[in-house]
């Protein structure tokens, strides 16, 4: 049977995303009292199961990072991506089926997924912006900058979509949105304005190369923010200095709102429990 002529052209059904991958951060509470009746005996397979549940396996998700969190707002949080986003949730369901989930809260959870920006400039983009910006177009610097972009473009377009999670100890989510207000409508400026305010933006944090990455996520007709933002950083007084010196860009301090912050640090599951005793 022949298919209608205007779904001709298009995809396949599926979940699974044609570029990049979708992502999941999911918090925890644990509730004492329930671990409290176990013996033993029970406790030392429930731990067991809990970890073999969050370690690396072979059917589990590409990405999965567990870390402590500071603060009352969850015990535990686990980052996880995939380019199935039921293989994410299967990790989930995993982790509440295990003898400790009766024991968990779900205190909050974020879906995204991973994008390329529209404010990353191709290499067409970027050597026009340097010409804006007084290079000689052909000249030594000028090509010296451009093999470097082409270099670097393949790099950090991976790093978008099929990210590696840093080892680094501190890590930060948050979700944001851009303002719709009737002086500062993020989505009524033209692009080049808004490239611009985004070019300055990331200026902004590029000067904390080697301190801090960070990874930008859509959630957009996902969740109920617009962006998740995450954090690592090699000491979380980064994670301070780089959001309070991009909360001066004008990106940030005209056109943006901030959800919840959760702070957290990278941990093994074992050290989950012995960090929350149980």
């Amino acid at each position: 049977m022949n298919r209608p002529h205007h779904t001709q052209n298009l995809p396949e059904p599926s979940v699974i995303s044609q570029e990049g991958w979708h992502c999941s951060h999911y918090y925890y509470s644990f509730d004492r009292s329930d671990v409290r009746g176990l013996t033993a005996e029970e406790l030392a397979i429930a731990r067991q199961e809990f970890a073999d549940v969050l370690n690396a396996s072979e059917n589990g998700p590409e990405r999965l990072q567990v870390s402590i969190v500071s603060g009352h707002k969850a015990d535990f949080g686990l980052m996880i991506m995939d380019p199935n986003p039921l293989t994410i949730d299967r990790a989930h369901q995993r982790l509440l089926n295990t003898r400790l989930g009766s024991s968990l809260s779900s205190t909050y959870s974020f879906v995204s997924v991973t994008e390329i920006s529209e404010y990353v400039p191709t290499i067409e983009q970027y050597a026009a912006r340097l010409v804006a910006e007084g290079e000689d177009e052909g000249g030594p610097s000028y090509e010296a900058k451009i093999n470097a972009y082409k270099q670097r473009e393949p790099i950090m377009r991976k790093q978008r979509l099929t990210p590696d999670f840093p080892e680094w100890p501190a890590t930060c989510f948050y979700p944001m949105n851009k303002i719709r207000l009737p002086n500062a409508n993020w989505f009524m400026m033209d692009h080049p304005e808004r490239n611009k305010l985004m070019a300055e933006h990331a200026r902004s944090g590029m000067e904390f190369a080697g301190k801090v990455h960070q990874l930008i996520t859509t959630s957009v007709g996902l969740d109920d923010w617009e962006w998740g933002v995450t954090l690592w950083a090699r000491n979380p007084e980064y994670l301070k200095d780089i959001v309070y010196r991009m909360r001066f860009d004008e990106a940030s301090a005209k056109y943006a709102e901030f959800g919840p912050f959760y702070t957290s640090y990278i941990a093994t599951p074992e050290d989950v429990l012995h960090h929350c005793g149980i």
